[in-house]
């Protein structure tokens, strides 16, 4: 099992690069502003859904594909950045339109919501890469089955970043409730968050492994 030193280091850790501004809180940060809390959280979800895949990457060594092979890194990482931009597109698209809680809240859109967070966190190999790099400097071998090891870590690093990306979702919606009410903000702040994405998505391609 996993010694409680480096547990407790872990989750200090992961709290702390949870905090940092990434691609991953900053959209949740961006759905809390301009739908709704429930939009945040399910978004979360998605986005959180997508580590297990990381997770088991990591543990069973799929990861280093991306570490050692430059055009699978690229395959992967292009289409993470088509992906934001497509979103981008949409949220500029509809930029004008008024806001409509009902709507975001209805199953159909929630399932929207969780679909788009999963497949963000997915297609990001850089985040393969981190899980590669990061997971192994708590673990030890001589307490056994390593890739149970990492995927316990994964399990705790999921939770916390369920935990603190739903916070920052739900106080971002609070934050900006009142100014929602107003449908020229509302425009700006969907052509922010296009704009916001399409950065993220520009990042994403120029990255290297």
């Amino acid at each position: 099992m996993i010694e409680l030193p480096n547990l407790y280091m872990f989750i200090i850790a992961s709290f702390l690069l949870c905090l940092a501004p990434g691609p991953d809180n900053i959209y949740v940060l961006t759905q809390g502003m301009t739908k709704s809390k429930k939009a945040a959280i399910v978004t979360t979800l998605g986005l959180c859904s997508g580590l297990i895949i990381h997770t088991s990457a990591a543990a069973f060594g799929i990861s280093i594909i991306f570490k050692t092979s430059e055009i699978a890194f690229n395959i992967v990482k292009f289409l993470g950045a088509a992906y934001l931009l497509y979103i981008a597109y949409q949220v500029f698209k509809h930029r004008n339109e008024p806001l409509d809680l009902s709507g975001q809240n209805s199953k159909v859109e929630l399932k929207k919501l969780y679909v788009k967070g999963f497949f963000m966190n997915v297609l990001n190999p850089k985040v393969s890469i981190f899980f590669l790099a990061f997971l192994p400097q708590f673990v030890s071998p001589q307490n056994g089955n390593v890739p149970l090891q990492m995927i316990l870590l994964g399990v705790v690093f999921m939770v916390l970043t369920i935990l603190v990306f739903s916070l920052i979702g739900v106080a971002a919606n609070i934050l900006s409730a009142k100014l929602i009410e107003n449908t020229k903000i509302v425009k700006y702040m969907n052509i922010c968050t296009s704009f916001i994405l399409g950065g993220l998505a520009l990042k994403l391609a120029l990255s290297q492994r």
